[in-house]
């Protein structure tokens, strides 16, 4: 089980300098094993800082980062051992694909693992189908390939590890829709076989509103909001004050209220906000 705990965590750039900036500001949080969460801030608000401390990628300031329970910075062999544990998918990472193939992109971590030949061919295939590689790419260079295959390929990279948490930083950024759209069916199918947590930091609300059960926002450093999807966006003069949008079912509900129809009841999916007019429409015929 890979639980998360923050404790007090605070973390700054460049100490002792002109040029020293807050990232993180005394944040304490926890992430149970197999949630689904989105992260969201706007650009410079410490989410990306957040998440790089997830597998000691940085190291605190102040505070402790727990994963399953130890302390992943009070060794060495601890921060080494937790990039097995929680996998971290960084914004375009496909600028990162550098073997010949797809295969031994996909092959790498496995391999630093020091795992046998089945075991890492048993991996490749298993995060291939996850992340919706098709087998037939595994001999073609990664350079051949479009943008959403290659994110699709860094991706399959990670699960390969089979980290308890995988943490994407805007996995769907740059692609077209058709491509996001994959991207995240692939992730929560991912998700529903094994029970990993998973981590998406975000700027689309539209999407962390229809696939995320829990939303953590992060502003100026600290955090400022963490709850179901429900909850946050039945804030939205509170979201759009943090220079975030609300999704647009919301944003349409929010103009159908100006012009007196109240759907009474949170919105945040198109989904949520056909069901809620079809229900106006119900008791209007009756």
């Amino acid at each position: 089980m890979a639980d998360i705990k923050v404790v007090n965590l605070s973390h700054s750039y460049s100490i002792g300098t002109p040029f020293e900036k807050k990232a993180l500001d005394n944040i304490s949080l926890e992430i149970p094993h197999g949630q689904m969460v989105g992260l969201l801030g706007h650009t410079g608000s410490g989410k990306s800082s957040l998440v790089q401390h997830f597998n000691a990628l940085l190291q605190p300031t102040a505070g402790q980062v727990y994963v399953g329970g130890v302390d992943i910075n009070s060794s060495k062999i601890t921060r080494r051992d937790v990039k097995h544990q929680v996998g971290l998918v960084f914004q375009y990472p496909e600028y990162q694909l550098f073997e010949e193939t797809v295969y031994k992109d996909i092959a790498f971590g496995p391999q630093n693992m020091g795992l046998s030949s089945s075991e890492i061919d048993e991996r490749v295939r298993e995060a291939a189908g996850f992340a919706g590689v098709s087998e037939d790419l595994f001999e073609k260079s990664p350079l051949e390939l479009s943008g959403g295959q290659k994110r699709r390929i860094a991706i399959a990279g990670v699960i390969a590890m089979r980290p308890g948490v995988l943490i994407l930083d805007e996995p769907t950024a740059g692609l077209d829709p058709e491509g996001s759209r994959l991207i995240l069916q692939n992730l929560c199918s991912y998700r529903r076989s094994t029970g990993s947590t998973v981590i998406i930091v975000s700027h689309n609300m539209d999407d962390m509103a229809r696939i995320a059960e829990r939303l953590i926002v992060l502003a100026n450093a600290a955090l400022v909001m963490d709850g179901t999807p429900e909850e946050v966006f039945s804030e939205p003069e509170k979201i759009r004050a943090l220079g975030l949008n609300v999704p647009q079912s919301t944003q349409i509900a929010l103009a159908l209220k100006e012009k007196g129809i109240d759907l009474r009841e949170p919105v945040f999916t198109h989904e949520l906000l056909l069901n809620a007019i079809l229900r106006i429409k119900e008791a209007a015929v009756c």
